[in-house]
């Protein structure tokens, strides 16, 4: 079981450089970074977790500007989104953003993806939260054409483009992985779009139904990374006997010398599992 690491990247924590270098000096196999445009001042879409919604939210990086500053500092590290909000973005441009990434990484990157979960933020992209599922699938059936095809195109009903060249096509083959992210209203796009599931943080015994429901929706093994695992060696066993591919710590965005001393921490207990 491979163990990488999941965080927000922003302007008041430890920056991409320094992050980058310490986790692959640490042995850590991933970074997955999240994604938010912005955050609208005037809320109704209540936080997911409960509470105020942390400052972090509307304080992250670009996470290709981002991943791409890690990429030139590394050379193992796997550079994931986790996830991009394929909702607020254009696909055309999302396309060439994760195959430069891919190029410039050396084949590294890991497209994860999701619907969304703030309205009022994805509604400011003049998106509908009402069809942002359909949107998103035909989004992703765009960017695998560019990424695949000399002369792409699609028609849909959201995205419409007829024949284009579109450099660079990625380096990995046939295109860099695609993660899914969400629960159990993904596994269709997982079992139509997806090669592996990036499911929220769930208990083993939690997580178990929902990997068996994924591989009778899917008709095949599909992979899972978990986020935000508890870093307890005793959770992680539980983990490694579902055959979970790989498991990410969730840092907190603090200043560089407490993010160090996180990762020393986070460190002894992965190096118990690899």
């Amino acid at each position: 079981m491979r163990i990488g690491v999941s965080t927000f990247v922003t302007d008041q924590g430890v920056q991409p450089v320094p992050l980058g270098r310490a986790l692959e000096e640490r042995g850590f196999d991933s970074l997955f970074i999240a994604e938010h445009s912005h955050i609208p001042v005037e809320r109704r879409t209540p936080y997911p977790g409960g509470g105020e919604l942390p400052e972090i939210y509307y304080r992250t990086l670009d996470p290709f500007v981002t991943l791409s500053a890690i990429a030139a500092v590394t050379r193992s590290l796997l550079l994931g989104t986790g996830v991009a909000l394929v909702a607020q973005r254009d696909p055309i441009i999302t396309a060439r953003e994760v195959a430069s990434l891919d190029l410039v990484s050396g084949g590294r990157a890991v497209f994860g993806v999701g619907i969304g979960w703030n309205r009022e933020e994805m509604e400011n992209h003049g998106t509908d939260p009402a069809t942002r599922g359909r949107l998103v699938n035909e989004r992703l059936q765009a960017i695998i054409a560019l990424w695949t095809k000399e002369k792409a195109e699609f028609h849909g009903e959201f995205v419409h483009f007829d024949p284009v060249y579109q450099w660079p096509k990625p380096v990995q083959r046939p295109h860099p992985p695609i993660y899914v992210g969400g629960g159990e209203g993904a596994f269709r796009r997982i079992a139509a779009l997806g090669d592996a599931w990036l499911a929220n943080s769930e208990s083993p015994d939690a997580l178990r139904p929902q990997i068996e429901r994924l591989r009778e929706v899917a008709g095949r093994e599909v992979p899972v990374t978990v986020y935000a695992v508890p870093e307890d060696p005793d959770a992680l066993e539980g983990y490694q006997r579902l055959g979970v591919e790989r498991v990410l710590f969730y840092l907190p965005t603090v200043p560089e010398a407490e993010t160090m001393t996180r990762l020393d921490a986070m460190a002894r207990i992965a190096a118990r599992f690899q």
